[in-house]
């Protein structure tokens, strides 16, 4: 069943007053795509439609939801209600859904938490945004090594409900240390009597709470685990990140780069997104490089007496810093992917450089030998071979700049995204029309 099939039918069972039919529909569904659907309704509505499930499954389509309309749902139903949903969520969801509430709103839900869960939502919120500690869960198993296989089945099979997975387990000592891990299958192939110690993996992979949380994301991509352990600086286990929940940390940050990359700040919801909140989003960068541009107007200023001895050079210049700034586009969006993915590191910079000076040479010779017969057509042979001389250098300037810029922002601790292809395309453009022009004026300036 296609999304907009099960829209439409929820959308038919919504306006029907009876509730049994709509629970009887919603039981079926699964509850991504109920959240799906109550995510494109006002408040109320949606309300109505979880008001059909039960608790432990209106915690479960709220984990789907978006941050910002699950803020929305809070503010329209009870402390109660929203206290019972927010017990059965997922330790690391309700965390991540209590720092976006207001401070009234988190005064008002904790107390009608139990100490457990006002204990457990206190810890996971007190770590900084970004990190492992924020994204991670405290809904693991544990064991110790004394335990027989036989005995740690079946605490497993006791604390399974309020797991998020049970697929393996860790093994910690008295002061919850991590000692190591066990696989669920290992358990359950190994004799009854064998202890935990006597299959467990020692060289259990771990993280610290404070690494960033795509460092995380990139270990359990690269080492293909189901669930990642974080310790603190004692070496005590605090928690574990999930590979769903690396899935969005990679989202996150793959929106965060494209936003960057747009030269534009990120927004949440751009469905739902105002009139006012788009504009701020996109204007600081634009403003920016409007005065970059001006670089561009001055350097075609300085050379007006070599343009209006020759005004067929200015049929071609759209052309080639286009090509500078496309290249250096292309050049940039490589290299952001290869250091957000760890291919490339800083000390690499040298080797790529060579490498991408010849790939742009070669691109630029290419691109030359195509624009040069239209110069000959157009212009005549001396002006073709001023254009195509430019083609070469810039788009060889363009490439090495697109390249460089992330290299260097990721040398002073930022973001290599914001290297976006409007900054890149304005940097290209101001050096693509010096080029231009210089080359021109040195090869047609005396034989005017």
């Amino acid at each position: 069943m296609t999304y907009e099939h099960l829209a439409a039918l929820l959308h038919d069972r919504a306006d029907l007053q009876d509730g049994e039919a709509l629970r009887a529909f919603l039981a079926c569904q699964h509850p991504a795509d109920i959240a799906a659907f109550i995510g494109t309704r006002e408040p109320g509505d949606a309300w109505r439609v979880l008001d059909c499930l039960s608790v432990p499954r209106q915690a479960e389509v709220f984990g789907y939801l978006d941050r910002d309309f699950q803020v929305r749902l809070a503010e329209n139903v009870g402390r109660a209600k929203l206290a019972c949903i927010v017990t059965e969520m997922n330790s690391d969801e309700r965390a991540d859904l209590f720092n976006e509430l207001s401070e009234e709103q988190q005064a008002a839900l904790l107390p009608a938490l139990a100490q457990a869960e006002r204990e457990d939502i206190r810890r996971m919120a007190s770590y900084a945004e970004g990190t492992a500690g924020a994204v991670m869960t405290s809904d693991y198993a544990t064991l110790t090594e004394e335990l027989t296989v036989t005995q740690a089945l079946e605490k497993l099979r006791r604390e399974a409900p309020d797991k998020e997975t049970i697929n393996r387990a860790y093994v910690v000592d008295g002061e919850r240390r991590l000692l190591g891990s066990v696989r669920l299958q290992d358990l359950i192939l190994a004799p009854s009597r064998a202890r935990v110690a006597d299959i467990m993996d020692r060289n259990t992979l771990a993280i610290p709470v404070e690494e960033d949380r795509e460092e995380a994301a990139r270990r359990i991509a690269r080492y293909d685990v189901v669930a990642l352990p974080v310790v603190d600086a004692e070496g005590r286990l605090v928690g574990i990140i999930t590979h769903d929940d690396a899935l969005d940390v990679i989202e996150d940050e793959a929106t965060e780069d494209f936003h960057h990359v747009g030269a534009s700040r990120a927004v949440e919801n751009l469905r739902d997104a105002g009139i006012f909140m788009l504009y701020r989003a996109r204007i600081f960068w634009l403003v920016v490089l409007v005065f970059g541009n001006v670089f561009s107007g001055a350097g075609i200023a300085y050379f007006e007496d070599t343009i209006a001895a020759h005004v067929a050079l200015v049929f071609f210049l759209p052309l080639l810093i286009d090509s500078g700034g496309n290249a250096g586009s292309q050049s940039a969006t490589l290299m952001v992917r290869s250091l957000a993915t760890g291919d490339v590191q800083l000390g690499d910079w040298g080797r790529m450089l060579g490498r991408e000076v010849v790939v742009a040479a070669l691109m630029g010779l290419t691109m030359a030998l195509a624009v040069s017969l239209i110069g000959i057509v157009r212009a005549g042979p001396e002006v073709a071979v001023v254009v195509a001389a430019s083609m070469v250098l810039i788009v060889i300037v363009g490439s090495v700049i697109g390249m460089t810029l992330p290299f260097v922002l990721t040398r002073f601790g930022l973001d290599p995204a914001t290297a976006s292809a409007p900054l890149i395309t304005s940097i290209a453009d101001a050096s693509g029309v010096v080029i231009y022009f210089t080359i021109a004026t040195a090869f047609l300036f005396p034989a005017v």
